[in-house]
């Protein structure tokens, strides 16, 4: 089972769509499966439900400390490259508080009237337009102008700092950089998140953007994250720019794909997208957790063996990697009745999408949520009908799942 396995890692294996019948094959002979890398140490690939949900839960078992992703980093990388996302707690849950607050459940609510405004604005500027790219003109669109909002940026700044975005979440695709991670020498930036120079571009920026605020307050998340908690704890810049970095990279792109696998779900299922109209709120955000399970929009993170232990039968060593296939435990048949079924209506819905609930749930959770339903919404509301009118492109990655070329054709109401 090991050269099954290995063909995970290729980010070439994706661009027909995920290989679901590798995972099926692990998860039911091999779910935790020893997984050679050609350019690393190798890992053990966890592929049911039950095991991604114990290894995500147990991480006093299984740390983020040493790394989310595949590659191997040296201590220097690891420390230089460090998020939110590459704590544990306590460390973890104090970073987390001080960046959460524009995040939680009832101040994302208060978003909604803002998100359907910009949704009203992205398709009132197709201008009628039947045929277009749905990735570009609409999936693209909308998080990137509520990033704006949330971040208080000038809308001239909101296509190239997104366009950053693509070449970090991107960066094993030439179409989104130059400096892709297995076809070229990226040594030089080792010490950079995702081993690009872009990062330097969006620190210079995020640190202008901090200098500012600070001169100037404003009613904007990067105001309120320079404001000191009720235990008087501030973060520094560093930890301030890496949090930057990641709502603009994996904020943005993340909503995109997920909202791209919706517009993909209508196409093949004209008669779900005609009913949206006449679905209350509770229907839609079934809608919206089945599209968040059919998608699996991050495939995997990684996990680091802290002491010897056992999962699914094998022995698992201190300092082993283990993947977390969030992709494989959303298919687990033994937890999903019918799961290559797309039901609208599924409940219970328990998806690994936002990476469960454990500490490193994803912050963003509620406002992708948000999105994706008001979006949908609005969709279902001018058009009609919407289908495929050209040929699809993927995103090469063994890591995010996605579409980056949607060519539709609507038909407005």
């Amino acid at each position: 089972m090991e050269n099954f396995a290995e063909k995970l890692t290729s980010h070439d294996a994706y661009l027909d769509g995920v290989p679901h019948d590798i995972f099926k094959e692990l998860r039911t002979h091999d779910p935790v499966a020893w997984t050679k890398e050609s350019d690393g140490r190798g890992f053990w690939s966890i592929t049911t439900y039950d095991d991604v949900l114990y290894a995500s839960r147990h991480t006093e078992l299984f740390s983020s400390r040493l790394g989310i992703r595949m590659e191997d980093m040296d201590e220097e990388e690891t420390e230089a490259r460090r998020t939110l996302m590459e704590m544990d707690s306590p460390e973890h849950t104090r970073l987390r508080r001080l960046v959460a607050r524009p995040f939680t459940p009832r101040q994302v609510a208060d978003y909604e009237g803002s998100i359907r405004d910009l949704a009203h604005e992205v398709l009132a500027n197709l201008n009628g337009a039947d045929e277009f790219d749905f990735v570009k003109e609409i999936a693209r669109e909308l998080p990137m102008k509520m990033l704006g909002r949330l971040l208080g940026l000038p809308d001239e700044d909101l296509d190239w700092l997104v366009s950053r975005g693509d070449a970090l979440i991107g960066n094993t695709d030439p179409e989104f950089t130059d400096y892709v991670v297995d076809q070229t020498d990226t040594s030089e930036y080792r010490l950079l998140p995702f081993r690009s120079p872009v990062a330097l571009e969006l620190f210079e920026y995020a640190q202008s953007a901090l200098d500012s605020r600070r001169i100037t307050p404003t009613h904007d998340v990067i105001t309120a994250l320079l404001q000191p908690n009720n235990d008087g704890d501030t973060l520094d810049d560093v930890a301030l720019k890496n949090f930057f970095t990641l709502m603009v990279a994996a904020g943005n792109d993340t909503t995109r794909y997920t909202m791209v696998a919706g517009a993909q779900v209508f196409i093949d299922r004209p008669n779900l997208f005609t009913s949206i109209p006449s679905m209350d709120e509770a229907q839609v955000k079934a809608l919206v957790d089945e599209v968040l399970r059919w998608s699996s929009t991050t495939m995997h993170f990684r996990r680091t063996v802290v002491e010897d232990t056992v999962l699914g039968g094998q022995q698992l060593k201190k300092g082993d990697k283990v993947v977390l296939w969030y992709v494989s435990a959303n298919f687990d048949e033994s937890h999903f009745d019918d799961p290559y079924s797309f039901r609208a209506d599924r409940s219970p819905n328990d998806h690994t999408a936002f990476g469960l609930h454990s500490a490193h749930l994803c912050l963003g959770a509620h406002l992708a949520r948000l999105e994706l339903r008001v979006m949908f919404e609005e969709m279902a509301k001018a058009w009609s009908s919407i289908e495929l009118a050209g040929d699809t492109e993927r995103l090469r990655s063994n890591f995010i799942s996605g579409t980056k070329k949607l060519p539709v054709k609507v038909t407005w109401r």
